[in-house]
């Protein structure tokens, strides 16, 4: 299911096989750098992962049997240029959880986008020390971690706080040439009482510090980027 705000909401009962091609890596990768820098040939993307060319080419054929990609204007007859169809791709982990396979499919997904956070980190790092980032994003740029205390209706409104400004920043920032790419993560991960650590539940103290206290919570879980 498509919405008008270029995300693809999937639904596990109907999109099962959809969702299982999500959980290769490559597959990701490849989307998510079309859905970053535009069109790209398999010729293109296969420089930019280190990757073959039959390789990137299998692969997004079968992101375009699912519906991710899709053919782009090419250049001259002799490329195939592909796009990404939609900026974002959702789904309800309540859904997820309760469909066979779904926990499985949930926790690959999952694991993928920390890899995808890791490598943003590096390649963060890397733009700071080249200089190919200037000064001025040393002190907004960041990852933090806080562990607040929230009913499941606090946290539901804290997501849609966050997708509402992101959206809000975003459009504003639309047409602002200092505007740069931003790789945003969130989690949101509610941990029961540990039983060694005594009667009360969890403490929000006893968690790490924030590695970055100026910098903003690092969207959403459900979203593959």
């Amino acid at each position: 299911m498509d919405s008008e705000d270029g995300r693809r909401v999937l639904d596990p009962a109907q999109d099962g096989a959809a969702l299982k091609a999500l959980t290769h890596p490559l597959r990701l990768t490849l989307l998510g750098l079309l859905r970053q820098h535009g069109p790209a040939t398999a010729s293109e993307l296969a420089a930019r992962t280190g990757e073959s060319s039959a390789s990137t080419s299998y692969h997004l054929r079968v992101l375009a049997k699912y519906a991710f990609v899709t053919e782009a204007e090419h250049r001259d007859s002799r490329e195939r240029r592909w796009k990404s169809v939609h900026d974002m791709t959702s789904w309800s982990n309540e859904a997820m959880r309760r469909s066979p396979g779904g926990s499985t499919i949930l926790n690959v997904l999952h694991r993928r986008q920390i890899e995808h956070l890791q490598r943003s980190l590096d390649r963060h790092e890397a733009d700071l020390e080249s200089g190919r980032l200037g000064q001025e994003w040393q002190e907004p740029s960041g990852v933090s971690d806080s562990m607040p205390r929230l009913t499941p209706e606090s946290l539901a409104e804290l997501w849609e706080v966050l997708q509402a400004k992101t959206d809000e920043l975003t459009a504003r920032d639309a047409g602002d040439p200092r505007a740069e790419q931003v790789v945003l993560f969130t989690a949101g991960l509610p941990l029961a009482p540990d039983p060694a650590a005594g009667q009360g539940g969890a403490d929000a103290s006893a968690g790490p510090d924030a590695t970055d206290a100026g910098a903003p919570d690092a969207p959403a879980a459900g979203d593959a980027s």
